[in-house]
């Protein structure tokens, strides 16, 4: 199975390479690309999966954005993704390893709401994100509305409406 490492002891050139793999070389006119513009993907919650072989499978990184509500104050919060994995080794575990590594590694009390575009059902499920709180959210380009989810334990604290974009202290 998977084993996991820090994602800054793999060299950035692997890193994006196994990205263009899992999501194609036009991946930075995504929508994430732009919440999270200009900000550096956080190293103590970004992690690699190395398969069996120790070639690189897979890839989660953490960002600092935030929602700034109309009233232009932002709220901090941790955008999870892009989580990647090889195409030929999808569905083999290595997402979910990672998922696991990276909230696992999160402290526990006050900790910051974590944010993604993913799959409603399988974020879900697994790892308690909804696209409850975020009908009013936005964000700075095209997205698909049920797929803007977020991950809080007391979601009352969230502000009902914002734009999504990268944390700026």
């Amino acid at each position: 199975m998977a084993k996991l490492i820090p994602l800054a002891q793999v060299e950035a050139e692997l890193v994006e390479q196994l990205l263009d793999r899992a999501f194609g070389p036009d991946r930075h006119a995504r929508t994430a690309y732009r919440i999270r513009d200009g900000m550096e993907w956080l190293p103590a919650l970004s992690f690699a999966a190395l398969d069996d072989d120790g070639y690189l499978a897979g890839t989660i990184q953490l960002w600092p954005v935030a929602l700034t509500n109309p009233e232009g104050r932002a709220h901090p919060l941790l955008m999870v993704g892009p989580v990647a994995v090889l195409p030929e080794q999808q569905g083999e575990g290595f997402g979910k390893a990672l998922m696991l590594a990276a909230l696992g590694a999160l402290e526990q009390d006050g900790v910051l709401p974590q944010v993604m575009i993913g799959d409603p059902d399988y974020y879900g499920r697994f790892f308690g994100f909804s696209a409850a709180s975020t009908g009013k959210w936005h964000c700075p380009g095209p997205f698909e509305r049920e797929r803007l989810l977020v991950r809080c334990d007391n979601p009352a604290i969230l502000p009902e409406e914002g734009m999504l974009g990268p944390w700026i202290a």
